[in-house]
């Protein structure tokens, strides 16, 4: 089957199976889901695919990704920002700094993983799971291992992450509000922020979904500072062109979330923008999902899973102190 055709396939699956009940309790999302149905997929393909199934992948993995996170804006608004308080803002800014400085120090430093893979297993607990990873991953341009096993990674602790905050509440001490901003700034996926909040209350998933966008709205400048450093570390300073490596599409995301903040964006539209975005994201991971290989994953070995692991705890113990300090 053309990729034109399973692709498509694929990512309208995975956002159908995401709206089942026993799917959604468990916070699996549909852009894991499309990643998990494409590597399905993957392994039942026959056959030399021809240049246009080559060239039909990448468009999905990179024109459809970028459009969908331009899209995913509109889900965003400054105003929500001064809903939760700045010291929300304060406290999602040095999570994400020393989750990545601590990932680049433990997968690099002490783990001896690659560079790529250490900043995407990084970005994906630091900021917003698999999407994140995707996003990184277009400006990094690392390999297709590397994206998978950091996707891997992610999902696996922030499902674990999604049962183990309810568990943690009752001993925690803290309003439902402040719990609710503790998820959000330290749980992966959105979708598993989601879960986690209103397995603790309805107050606490108000605030968890504020938090963990916020959070997601922090992906723009991250990839625009990481491009940046990478472009200062590839060529020399005098020589470099930043416009050529800026992530433009990065910029779209915040244009949108700008406009839903000074615009009243009607319900319609901002609905069929949030499915198009999810759609196309999903069409990326189905893209990622059919290129790989489990014994890709194998191959990556058990340090990528303990470099998420010790990142996975730093959120949990890290993040609740932090939130007791800051909230």
């Amino acid at each position: 089957m053309s990729r034109s055709i399973l692709l498509p396939m694929i990512a309208s699956a995975a956002v159908l199976l995401s709206g089942l009940e026993q799917l959604s309790q468990v916070g699996l999302s549909a852009l894991p889901l499309a990643i998990l149905l494409g590597m399905v997929a993957g392994h039942f393909e026959g056959g030399a695919l021809s240049e246009r199934d080559h060239q039909v992948t990448r468009f999905c993995q990179k024109r459809c990704l970028r459009i969908g996170i331009i899209l995913f804006g509109l889900n965003l608004s400054f105003q929500q920002i001064t809903n939760v308080g700045v010291e929300t803002l304060l406290l999602n800014v040095i999570v994400i700094c020393v989750i990545v400085g601590s990932g680049l120090w433990v997968g690099i430093r002490l783990l001896k993983l690659p560079a790529d893979t250490a900043i995407l297993i990084s970005a994906g607990s630091a900021i917003c799971g698999a999407a994140a990873v995707l996003a990184t991953d277009s400006a990094i341009k690392s390999r297709q291992q590397q994206a998978t096993v950091a996707i891997a990674t992610v999902v696996l602790f922030g499902t674990l992450a999604m049962f183990a905050y309810p568990l943690i509440f009752p001993y925690s001490q803290m309003s439902e509000q402040a719990f609710g901003i503790y998820i959000g700034s330290t749980v992966h996926e959105v979708a598993q922020a989601v879960a986690a909040g209103e397995s603790v209350g309805v107050v606490a998933l108000e605030n968890a979904v504020v938090t963990k966008l916020i959070r997601v709205m922090l992906l723009a400048p991250f990839i625009v500072i990481l491009s940046t450093l990478i472009a200062r570390r590839n060529e020399p300073e005098e020589k470099l062109n930043l416009f050529s490596v800026m992530p433009w599409f990065v910029f779209g995301f915040m244009l949108m979330a700008g406009l839903n903040s000074v615009l009243e964006v009607p319900e319609p539209i901002g609905q069929t923008a949030s499915f198009v975005s999810q759609f196309l994201l999903a069409i990326a991971m189905a893209a990622l999902g059919v290129q790989t290989r489990i014994s890709l994953i194998k191959e990556a070995g058990v340090k990528p899973i303990i470099m998420a692991f010790i990142l996975f705890v730093l959120l949990l113990v890290g993040g609740l102190y932090l939130n007791l300090l800051l909230v």
